[in-house]
C-alpha cells in the first residue's frame, strides 16, 4: 500500500556505465545525511556497483516515463542503456541523467547482504534540486505495467511493452504517497 518515488541508479566501473530502476529505497539519517538503496544481485547494474565506490540516484518526472521504462524495462547484460539516453558524466565521473528533475551523489559507506538484493548505505556528496518545480515526480503506481524486470535481470518482458500497445488499466498494488509534508 505504499507508494514511492520511482528512482534510478547509475554508476559506472573502469568506463563501463551502468544504471536500473530500483524500488528499494529509503533516508535513513539526517545526521550525518544517509541514504539506502537495494540493487538485485542478478542485475548488470550490480555486477557494475560492486565494483565502484559512488552511485548516483535520480529523481524522474512523471513526463519521462520512457525513462523509467527504459531502466525498468530492458536489461544491461543485452543492451546499453546511455546510448538510448541523454547523459553525461558527472561528479565522481557517474553517468548523470540530463531529464532526471533532482538527483544526488553518494558515496558507498556500507552495504548490506538482504537477501537478492544488496543495500548499499550512501553519504551523498553532491547533489542537485531545483529552487522550484512544476514537475511531479514519477512513482513506482505510475509504472505498475513495466514487467517486473526492474531489478534488470535479463527476464523476459511483455512483448505487447515493445510493440507500442495502447496501455491497460490496471489495479494499483501501491496506495500512499509520501512527501516531505507527509501524507
Amino acid at each position: 500500500m505504499l507508494d514511492y518515488p520511482a528512482l534510478v541508479v547509475t554508476t559506472q566501473a573502469a568506463g563501463q556505465p551502468a544504471g536500473c530502476l530500483v524500488s528499494f529505497t529509503t533516508q535513513t539519517s539526517v545526521e550525518p545525511p544517509r541514504f539506502l538503496v537495494g540493487v538485485a544481485k542478478s542485475s548488470h547494474t550490480f555486477g557494475v556497483a560492486s565494483r565502484a565506490q559512488h552511485l548516483a540516484v535520480h529523481v524522474l518526472s512523471r513526463r519521462h516515463r520512457a525513462l523509467a521504462e527504459l531502466f525498468g524495462g530492458q536489461t544491461g547484460h543485452q543492451i546499453n542503456k546511455f546510448d538510448r539516453c541523454s547523459w553525461r558524466a558527472g561528479p565522481q565521473g557517474m553517468p548523470m541523467l540530463d531529464d532526471a528533475i533532482a538527483w544526488f551523489v553518494g558515496r558507498t559507506v556500507n552495504w548490506i547482504d538482504t537477501g537478492d538484493h544488496v543495500a548499499y548505505l550512501l553519504e551523498p556528496v553532491a547533489t542537485w534540486a531545483p529552487e522550484s518545480s512544476d514537475e511531479d515526480p514519477l512513482y513506482l503506481s505510475d509504472i505498475d505495467d513495466i514487467d517486473d524486470i526492474d531489478d534488470d535481470s535479463g527476464g523476459e518482458p511483455d512483448p505487447a511493452f515493445f510493440r507500442g500497445q495502447p496501455r491497460v488499466d490496471v489495479t494499483r498494488r501501491y496506495g500512499l504517497r509520501f512527501t516531505i509534508d507527509g501524507l
